[in-house]
């Protein structure tokens, strides 16, 4: 009987140095989760209630550790890390596999794609950069297009400018007239830039005149002329301020603008003057903030993966836009998985079935861009259980070898 345990002791110990040696050989896999052989003792079937001796030792399954690997820094954009569990949804040709390498790229198609030319699924955008959530994930595409120009005022915001008039200015009556190319005529005067429907800029510029235009003395009252590209001045619309400095008209601080275009763009060009941030206070005159809500026409720049798993592209117009989002599977039995190579799991009966969901939200990790996950092989104990195992290949040899000795014996009585 010791030649057959002996026996089972060196196939058990020649299988676990094969577990040692390939985790030790995908000790620098991105992604790898390094595995473990469980041993299960043999005993031969038996209906007596004596003592029994076993026969030996088998590996019972070689199962998988699915602990957190280090993450280390990459200068791919687009390579993606998971802090915690969960495990990137694969496309290979409506195949569908799992995997916890997060080294992606762009194909020539625009689909992100891994080293295996497995496409990673997600949600898409919509052209407002909401998510749009479907049933079944679908393979993430970047789309290389230019961001398309939007007017100054498509949103409603329109051209919003906060700024501080001095209340101990000089108030200007009837005279003398206002003229743009005068600056004796107004007391202060600002540009900003908006766009037409083409995504061409446009230089607004705002004069702002102490007065209303009377002879008395309205010394909380404002004149604000506007003019675009330097074309010609309309009616001036009329800004008063309360003894405490605030705005009280226009109302909401809003004074809508017009100006006709002739650059093939959309005429009149409309939008709100928005006003409500400006103050008149004895301080001296001063912009504070400008903001509008129009751009011009952007081509993709880079791209950036938040925790969340949305794909945000930057554009050369200074504009960013969701383009989709990544997300994760987390499964009941990890260890149930099937291995199929190439950083690849397949689901299992064992394995039960994928929770999907996005990074972050219940027991799925979050996402690190331009990281990755080294293997979680600890090298150290690999090369210790190295030795072990080496030695325990060796004591089972040693028991085959004592038998046979034994064996020897008996064949040489006489």
């Amino acid at each position: 009987m010791s030649f057959q345990q002996g026996l089972s002791g060196l196939n058990a110990s020649s299988k676990a140095l094969d577990v040692v040696g390939n985790n030790i050989a995908n000790s620098g896999t991105v992604g790898f989760k390094s595995a473990n052989a469980a041993f299960a003792d043999v005993y031969a079937a038996s209906l007596g209630a004596g003592n029994q001796i076993g026969i030996g030792t088998s590996v019972m399954s070689t199962d998988q550790r699915f602990t957190q690997g280090n993450i280390t820094v990459t200068d791919n954009s687009l390579d993606m890390a998971i802090n915690g569990q969960g495990f990137y949804r694969m496309d290979n040709n409506g195949v569908i596999s799992w995997t916890r390498n997060g080294q992606f790229s762009v194909d020539k198609d625009g689909y992100v794609v891994d080293g295996n030319g497995y496409r990673l699924t997600g949600y898409m955008a919509d052209p407002t950069s909401s998510i749009i959530v479907t049933t079944t994930p679908v393979d993430l595409y970047i789309d290389p297009a230019d961001l398309q120009p939007q007017p100054t005022g498509f949103t409603g915001d329109g051209l919003e400018v906060g700024l501080n008039l001095d209340s101990r200015d000089t108030t200007f009556g009837v005279a003398p007239a206002f003229n743009t190319a005068d600056p004796t005529t107004y007391n202060y005067s600002t540009t900003a830039t908006v766009y037409d429907s083409l995504g061409n800029p446009h230089l607004m510029a705002m004069y702002f005149r102490k007065g209303d235009g009377t002879a008395g003395v309205p010394v909380n009252t404002w004149q604000v002329y506007t003019s675009l590209d330097g074309g010609a001045v309309g009616a001036p619309a009329t800004m008063t301020f309360s003894t405490t400095g605030g705005l009280l008209t226009p109302a909401g601080g809003i004074i809508p603008q017009s100006f006709a275009v002739t650059s093939g763009a959309t005429t009149p060009l409309a939008f709100d003057l928005n006003l409500t941030g400006t103050t008149q206070y004895g301080n001296s005159f001063g912009v504070n903030s400008i903001s509008q809500d129009g751009y011009t026409t952007g081509r993709l720049a880079g791209i950036n993966v938040a925790s969340d798993g949305v794909i945000e592209g930057r554009y050369s117009n200074g504009e960013t836009r969701a383009l989709g989002q990544v997300i994760l599977g987390n499964f009941a039995n990890p260890n149930g998985l099937v291995s199929l190579g190439n950083n690849q799991w397949a689901e299992s009966a064992d394995s039960g079935q994928p929770v999907l969901g996005e990074p972050g939200s219940g027991t799925r990790g979050i996402l690190q861009s331009a990281a990755v996950e080294e293997s979680n092989v600890d090298l150290t104990q690999e090369l210790v259980n190295l030795i072990t195992f080496q030695r325990m290949y060796q004591a089972n040899a040693q028991t085959i070898k004592t038998q046979d000795s034994i064996m020897q014996t008996l064949v040489n009585l006489r």
